[in-house]
């Protein structure tokens, strides 16, 4: 059994050494704890679960229908934290008809303010399932959750399934080309794909490293001054204070996580394409997409950035021409 024992220390120009150690140091690092740590299930409750997508407006991803030939398989387990945490994911696939060749994959990251949402609810399946009828190999994740867990559980529970996706065994489960994997998410996910993209740096083909981010709505800069400069709402210092687990507020000086955690702070020449989605005046303010493409667009980083009008937020604003416009941006990158 894979067991996980999560990235620490600095994080600014991330080895990717250390992505590549995941898959094939884990299981020493943390044998120990299995004396310690009991095994228990990621299971949030109904509410933990819900979309982070409000309502039940029918706008954005709800407005996909899915054909009935993609196979779902649910409830993988791609490793096990450090505190016993089973961390699972489910594998959207193309209908074996549709199979030719190997495959490209895309691990879809869910949003909910790092404390809620779920792989398998009704929205984020809808993602997977979207993404498999574009010919992918679509990997919704789980991670760990707010407050049970704070930064950087997340990004190293999402780094731990891209290196379990580049297992020899799930290349060949899957049929799948490992310097083709890519990365989708909304929100919370949002911010998760885009700091996965910008950690790290050299080749996209190894470890956790991805070849294309794709996000929607993410909150990718949580210094202090960012979110001053950008009259963030105590809403969204709170969830951000609550990841990090600092009070909101906090000179990034006492909370240097804060910079760690942010995709602005990382970006190299050496980091994939982004295409990044945002609606104008939606909850997470415009500012922070358009300073994160600007960075990248600095470091020569191949960068779209996608602002919709009005106030839906991540998922919300994927209606059919946004999914036009991601998955062509996906096969661009990843066929």
């Amino acid at each position: 059994m894979t067991r996980l024992s999560g990235f620490r220390g600095s994080r600014r120009r991330r080895p990717v050494r250390i992505a590549l150690a995941v898959s094939a140091a884990l299981a020493v690092a943390a044998v120990a704890s299995a004396f310690h740590q009991p095994l228990r299930e990621l299971d949030p409750s109904a509410r933990q679960a819900s979309s982070e997508v409000a309502g039940s407006e029918i706008i954005g991803i709800r407005t996909f229908e899915a054909p009935p030939d993609l196979r779902v398989d649910a409830d993988l387990e791609y490793a096990v934290a450090a505190d016993g945490t089973i961390l699972t994911l489910d594998v959207c696939r193309p209908a074996a008809s549709a199979i030719a060749g190997t495959n490209a994959a895309v691990v879809s990251v869910h949003g909910g303010s790092w404390a809620r949402g779920d792989k398998a609810n009704s929205d984020w399946r809808k993602v997977c399932l979207w993404l498999a009828s574009e010919g992918f190999v679509a990997a919704s994740v789980n991670y760990r959750l707010v407050p049970d867990a704070v930064y950087p559980a997340q990004i190293d529970d999402v780094a731990a399934a891209v290196a379990w996706l580049r297992e020899p065994e799930q290349l060949e489960r899957f049929d799948l080309d490992p310097a083709r994997i890519g990365v989708f998410g909304g929100s919370a996910g949002g911010h998760l794909a885009a700091l996965l993209g910008t950690l790290g740096e050299g080749p996209l083909d190894v470890g956790s490293r991805v070849a294309a981010v794709a996000e929607l709505s993410g909150p990718v800069g949580l210094g202090l001054p960012e979110l001053d400069a950008d009259a963030a709402s105590d809403w969204l210092r709170g969830i951000v204070g609550e990841f990090l687990g600092c009070e909101p507020g906090t000179p990034d000086e006492a909370c240097p996580q804060a910079i760690e955690a942010s995709a602005t702070a990382h970006v190299d020449p050496t980091d994939p394409p982004f295409l990044i989605g945002h609606a104008e005046s939606e909850i997470i303010p415009l500012a922070q997409s358009q300073r994160l493409a600007d960075t990248l667009g600095a470091s020569a980083v191949e960068v779209e950035l996608a602002v919709v009008p009005g106030d839906a937020h991540s998922i919300g604003i994927l209606d059919e021409g946004l999914r036009e416009r991601v998955a062509a941006f996906l096969h661009a990158h990843l066929d």
